[in-house]
């Protein structure tokens, strides 16, 4: 497909653009100085012209008396050397006897503190070779050599086409079944850090006949076309169909994940993509295929990632026959560089948002061991890597504040939290993984949170339990409460459909306390073993009608616009290894927690109660 588009890659032609909108551009020939800079010979320094041969034998016993206007002329930088002069003595080295005559106690050599012609630029030397991306230091040069309007090559011009009968546009309200396209807005963003000139169409739906028109209307007007979604095989995926008529399809469907269900073709000499719609999948079909086609039509080299060596928090399983570009969230903890796997889903763009780097999981391997090191691309720079604060272990809304706040405070650190659990926080304590675990780990046997798993998972480490916030933790229900759910109890009846955390989650374990407690079996509810891995994503369930009810927080109830049942309020803490603790960044931390900002906006969340945040609740010795 490549090989068949980069074809054409002579054939997108020049253009000449003003010197000031050539940022960025790449120059379509070599760019030679049409004049010398400087083109006469210029004072380097404000002081005297002179010619050199007048002043040899001056000392400081010695010194030699010049005459103004007669063997010395007075010159501020810039100003052209006067005629028989091939020298010029600062003006902190002249000393003035009379209006006339100035005394000078060294000798001038030729062409001192004088700027030649052509010092800097000679006429017809090379500014800039072909195919070179304009920077602004080039811009000054480019102007000063008598450059007015600059040969660049075009960008490559590049159709959107996004189908789907579903989608709606930007502004509108979407009803059920509709989805605000949004694929287009990333497409031309991409295009453009790539070089390309993006052009999105109107939304086309999904029909064979409005498909194919659009097509051929696009491919008329741009040197590639990108058609967004109905790349896969269902009933409505007509766009295989399409270009199958119309050209020739050299390849639908890539051995990636995501990304599988992509479409590579030719039309009219010209190459299209179907892009699939899920936008993950989208990303990395346009960065494997769309982003090296751009680059070698501008005649410029690939841009490669930097990588690192990378240790891996948690268990991945790849499918053998799809190779896996994985996102990451990375931090250095100690002397090594932590990677934890984000979502997977191809439809889950935030995974893309908040990716430091990608691991490539290959085909033919089952995937990645807990503890396991591998290569990782990185998505941002080491130094940023470096200065992040690692939170691994129970989610709270809270703490996506609590980053932002971080990083007003401290421009230079970053808060990245990712959401495994207490238990899942604890063990990464245990294996160095992170900075500090949330936590909120009830006791069945005390009823106190957090300290006594501590002291039975962590007994060889010293840690400080900080007190993040209290927080209120209850039943989520439809609006209105229609099935009139207000206790643990009701989730065993037999029309209640029920959504739990995650194994390992501290509102699990208080499900399963409070189960014991009342003598239920679990097995009695409807929807126990179905898992999400946080209270928003609890919430969005039930918002969305798929369950009835789901634990969690009150603030993720607000978030959501679902009624609340409250059971417990819960203390919510940060476990912080005592070597962590001590840092600046970690104690940065602690310090924006303490900020009435940070405090008034959570509280603003609804459900929690601040007034022991940033308190020392119990800290270890090392046994």
């Amino acid at each position: 497909f490549l090989a068949r588009a980069i074809e054409k890659c002579d054939t997108l032609g020049q253009e000449n653009v003003f010197v000031e909108d050539a940022l960025g551009r790449i120059t379509a020939t070599s760019l030679l100085a049409k004049n010398s800079v400087p083109h006469y010979h210029a004072a380097a320094m404000d002081g005297i012209a002179v010619k050199a041969a007048d002043t040899f034998t001056a000392s400081e016993t010695e010194p030699v008396i010049l005459k103004i206007n007669k063997n010395a002329y007075f010159v501020d930088t810039g100003s052209p050397l006067p005629e028989g002069c091939d020298a010029v003595i600062m003006i902190e080295d002249v000393f003035p006897l009379s209006s006339e005559d100035y005394e000078i106690r060294a000798a001038a050599t030729p062409w001192q503190h004088v700027r030649s012609i052509g010092e800097d630029i000679v006429a017809s030397e090379m500014i800039l070779p072909p195919f070179h991306r304009i920077r602004p230091v080039d811009l000054g040069p480019l102007v000063a050599g008598g450059w007015e309007y600059i040969p660049v090559l075009k960008k490559p011009r590049v159709g959107i086409l996004p189908t789907g009968s579903e989608l709606v546009p930007l502004g509108s309200r979407p009803e059920k079944g509709q989805i605000i396209e949004s694929n287009s807005y990333t497409f031309a963003g991409l295009l453009r850090s790539w070089g390309g000139e993006p052009r999105r169409y109107n939304i086309v739906k999904d029909e064979f006949d409005l498909i194919k028109k659009e097509v051929e209307q696009a491919v008329k007007e741009n040197d590639l076309v990108l058609i967004g979604a109905g790349s896969s095989a269902g009933r409505k995926d007509h766009t295989v169909h399409v270009l199958q008529e119309m050209g020739e399809v050299l390849v639908h469907g890539v051995a990636i994940r995501p990304g599988k269900p992509a479409i590579l073709a030719i039309v009219q000499g010209k190459p299209v993509v179907g892009v699939p719609g899920y936008p993950v999948s989208a990303y990395f079909i346009l960065d494997l295929f769309v982003k090296p086609l751009l680059y070698r039509w501008q005649k410029q080299a690939l841009p490669e990632r930097d990588k690192c060596r990378a240790i891996f928090t948690r268990r991945v399983v790849s499918s053998l026959k799809e190779e896996e570009f994985l996102r990451v969230k990375l931090g250095k903890v100690g002397k090594k560089i932590i990677a934890t796997p984000l979502s997977r889903g191809a439809g889950v763009s935030m995974s893309l948002v908040r990716a430091d780097g990608l691991a490539r999981i290959p085909l033919n391997c089952e995937g990645l061991e807990a503890g396991q090191e591998a290569e990782v691309e990185l998505w941002r720079d080491m130094a940023e890597i470096e200065n992040t604060v690692v939170c691994i272990g129970s989610h709270d809304v809270s703490l996506d504040l609590l980053g932002s706040f971080f990083k007003r405070k401290y421009p230079s650190y970053n808060l990245a939290s990712t959401h495994v659990g207490s238990m899942g926080g604890i063990m990464a304590l245990k294996r160095g993984e992170c900075h500090l675990a949330g936590i909120h780990l009830l006791d069945e046997k005390t009823g106190e949170y957090n300290i006594s798993f501590l002291k039975r998972y962590l007994p060889g480490i010293e840690i400080v339990l900080v007190n993040l916030l209290y927080r209120q933790l209850g039943l989520f229900v439809a609006p209105g409460n229609p099935k009139k759910i207000y206790g643990i109890e009701d989730l065993t009846r037999d029309e209640i459909l029920f959504v739990n955390r995650q194994r390992g989650a501290g509102t699990r374990l208080f499900l399963d306390y409070q189960l014991k407690e009342k003598k239920l079996d679990p097995c009695s509810i409807k929807g126990y073993q179905r898992e999400e891995y946080n209270h928003l994503a609890v919430a969005a369930a039930v918002a969305s009608g798929s369950c009835d009810a789901g634990l969690g927080i009150k603030a993720a109830a607000v978030a959501l616009g679902v009624d609340f049942v409250p059971l417990a309020q819960e203390r919510y803490d940060l476990a912080i290894p005592l070597i962590y603790y001590k840092t600046e960044q970690v104690q940065g931390l602690l310090e924006t927690i303490s900020e009435h900002r940070f405090r008034k906006a959570v509280e603003e969340l609804g459900g929690y109660d601040l007034s022991h945040s940033g308190e020392v609740i119990w800290q270890s010795s090392k046994i």
